[in-house]
């Protein structure tokens, strides 16, 4: 009888909405889907995420390339990390000795709803993830050296960017940060960690929050990425959407082209078949032939610019260019898309989903949203004339191309409107104006 009323249901539901949708929809976002977070703790993250002491040169911060006026990410293809200057789509690549020396070889991650339970995987290639292969919980790049005790994904995350060259730690020689990364990965966070306390506010504020911490010295690397992760946690934690309340019963909080590209993202298009769930994701790996351009996330044995996904992780062959299925909810907020930013805007995304193949033959360089780094552009699309690696990922699609009419697509991306929350504008926390080392902040 259960599975007879749940067909019934699912029947109900189509004819309701007059579309032919054959996916089933999510169940709404709750409170119990989300990790729980203090907000004290919340606050003092905020406050960390936003200042550059942890950085190895004290000139970037997590914000930097996570900024609330970008949604969480920072409106470029590929990020300027380390060196550069300013913030946003107007940050570029920095003068003199301190210029960059390399893009960031990926999108900058979107944080929307990171907090959920039932995240289990991050970063593009998915080299995060909960697991005890370690006996720390978690299968991360820092492999056993990741501290032990850090309570959840999110806190394992927050403290990578710290470790990376070109992100946050700095150039070797440059600061005692970036030369105790290229030495050992742990050997950054104690480092890191002796800076933060040492600030009497910080110091401080730890103390307090903290039953466990009865003085500053006491602070290490996991205290910080505890409040760290609360702070993303909450503060991108956004389920209020137009499709939200549908999904809770409100029918009128879809307009008719909405529900129309409903039925086709979990019907015709096929969407759902990859965007599941109440996280729309599957947060499995899917090649889609995304035309390749930048630095490449290269392995150690690559003999020039290119990003192999998955493979880079898992070293299986049939990983080959795949990539994390991102995450829709806000996605109006966090173009570029694509794992290397390829696509400035949700058009030129679905219209990829599309057709792969024809898409990639016909990207252009110019559609890359880089700012301009003369030193470095010689690389930007060197990969694009290695005829052998551009025939590898052509070859490599996993979805198969479907045609639908120009209206449909307008659908469809009004659909995906509807994946805005209401208050998604509106974070509970934003930006500090000031932070406690008093570097300035972005």
């Amino acid at each position: 009888m259960t599975h007879f009323w749940s067909i019934i249901a699912i029947v109900l539901t189509v004819v309701f909405s007059g579309g032919a949708r054959a996916g089933e929809l999510p169940q709404p976002l709750g409170d119990d889907d989300f990790i729980a977070t203090d907000a004290k703790q919340a606050a003092l993250g905020r406050l960390l995420f936003y200042d550059k002491i942890l950085s190895g040169n004290r000139n970037i911060s997590c914000g930097t390339c996570h900024h609330h006026r970008f949604g969480g990410s920072d409106g470029l293809s590929l990020g300027i990390g380390e060196g550069g200057e300013g913030v946003g789509p107007e940050r570029h690549a920095g003068t003199g000795d301190n210029r960059i020396r390399k893009r960031v070889p990926r999108n900058a991650l979107a944080l929307w709803n990171l907090g959920a339970k039932e995240m289990r995987v991050l970063f593009h290639d998915g080299r995060l993830s909960r697991s005890d292969l370690y006996e720390n919980g978690f299968n991360s790049p820092a492999e056993e050296w990741l501290p032990k005790g850090l309570p959840n994904l999110l806190s394992a995350q927050a403290i990578l960017p710290l470790t990376a060259q070109f992100e946050m730690a700095g150039n070797p020689k440059e600061n005692e940060v970036a030369g105790a990364a290229h030495d050992r990965i742990d050997k950054v966070w104690p480092i890191l960690a002796k800076r933060v306390r040492g600030i009497p506010a910080y110091g401080e504020s730890f103390v307090k929050i903290f039953d466990h911490v009865e003085k500053p010295e006491q602070v290490t690397i996991v205290e910080i990425a505890q409040v760290l992760a609360a702070f993303m946690a909450s503060e991108w934690r956004n389920h209020d959407s137009p499709f939200d309340a549908f999904l809770a019963g409100d029918q009128s909080a879809l307009s008719a082209a909405q529900k129309r590209g409903l039925d086709l993202f979990y019907g015709k298009a096929n969407c759902d078949s990859c965007h599941s769930g109440p996280l729309l994701t599957d947060q499995k790996f899917h090649a889609l032939a995304l035309p390749p351009f930048g630095p490449g996330r290269t392995r150690q044995f690559d003999p020039a610019a290119r990003d192999v996904g998955r493979m880079g992780e898992s070293d299986r062959l049939e990983d080959a260019y795949r990539f994390r299925t991102p995450p829709l909810r806000n996605v109006t907020l966090t173009a570029p898309y694509g794992h290397n930013g390829a696509f400035a805007d949700l058009r030129g995304i679905v219209l990829h989903h599309l057709s792969p193949l024809a898409s990639f033959d016909a990207w252009k360089p110019e559609q890359a949203k880089l700012p301009k780094a003369g030193w470095i552009s010689q690389v930007d699309f060197l990969v694009r004339s290695d005829r052998r690696e551009m025939a590898r990922v052509r070859s490599r699609v996993d979805i198969k191309p479907i045609s639908l009419e120009a209206a449909e697509v307008d659908d469809l991306i009004a659909f995906l409107g509807a994946l805005e929350g209401v208050t998604a504008k509106d974070r509970p926390l934003g930006r500090p104006k000031e932070v406690p080392s008093g570097l300035p902040v972005d």
